[in-house]
């Protein structure tokens, strides 16, 4: 079943409990994370929790010393909730203080829900998804995986609105990532993806797939792409925890390749599903 957690206790998903004066809700003064869990077993844990420690020291909320225990509670909730395919979402902020732009001086809030994974049409996997590009317009610091996510849904919105899955965003002249996603292409047997920056989160099915590029002696190259070249490309997928691995076959109305999932998209993803599977 669904759970939730809050601040020391386990309650019902549909619990109203997080005070008016939450900074979380008030100012998105916070940091977060999504672990997808496969059987069971969360993949990559280490991974995302380390990099919601390097998001918390990014915006100076001091949780470095309390690693262990958000992975202890992740695992709790896990067994809680009794699901073996679930995505576990965890939320740190500042705490719970009257409005003021300073920091207060009061504990970190925690909150987390444990539910069942929010599964992908398999048609999309198969087909494709289309996409269109739109304008990055979000803050400079997109390495930290915080609570601000409003540009990211208005551009996703945008995507939807025009018929499609994702919104690749554009900064510069240069692909940066999706909404909710991180960005490759293809081009000559090689795949391409914008290097890691402050303009970029650094993705963990991103690091996956280079893992397995490895794996497959396929090279992976960070560096940046127009979208011109995303279009000449000969294949392009997007990658996120709950979208694992995507093909995108579709953008702006034209085709990507032969408009179907490529060979090295595919044979990517399979090599993905080994890593699951040796969970």
């Amino acid at each position: 079943m669904s759970i939730a957690y809050s601040n020391g206790q386990f309650v019902d998903l549909n619990e109203p409990v997080i005070p008016v004066e939450e900074r979380g809700h008030q100012f998105g003064d916070g940091v977060y994370e999504v672990i997808r869990v496969y059987q069971g077993k969360p993949f990559m844990l280490k991974e995302h929790l380390e990099r919601l420690i390097r998001s918390a020291q990014a915006i100076k909320l001091p949780i470095e010393e309390r690693l262990t225990d958000y992975e202890h509670l992740i695992l709790k909730g896990i067994e809680k909730s009794g699901l073996s395919d679930c995505d576990v979402y965890i939320q740190i902020t500042r705490g719970i203080s009257p409005r003021n732009h300073l920091f207060p001086d009061v504990p970190v809030s925690t909150t987390m829900t444990v539910k069942p994974s929010k599964m992908l049409n398999p048609e999309l996997r198969e087909h494709g998804v289309k996409a269109i590009f739109h304008p990055d317009e979000r803050w400079a610091n997109c390495y930290i995986k915080s609570l601000n996510l409003l540009p990211n849904i208005l551009s996703k919105q945008a995507a939807h609105d025009a018929g499609c899955f994702e919104a690749i965003l554009v900064r510069d002249g240069f692909v940066t990532e999706g909404t909710s996603s991180n960005v490759f292409i293809i081009q000559d047997g090689k795949v391409y993806t914008t290097p890691l920056s402050k303009q970029i989160l650094p993705g963990i099915t991103r690091m996956a797939v280079k893992k397995a590029a490895e794996n497959l002696d396929i090279p992976f190259i960070e560096e940046k792409f127009t979208p011109e070249q995303l279009k000449q490309a000969d294949e392009v997928f997007i990658t996120s925890t709950t979208s694992e691995i995507l093909p995108v076959v579709h953008i702006e109305g034209e085709q990507i390749g032969d408009g179907k999932p490529g060979e090295i998209t595919k044979s990517l993803y399979k090599e993905f599903k080994t890593f699951i599977k040796s969970l």
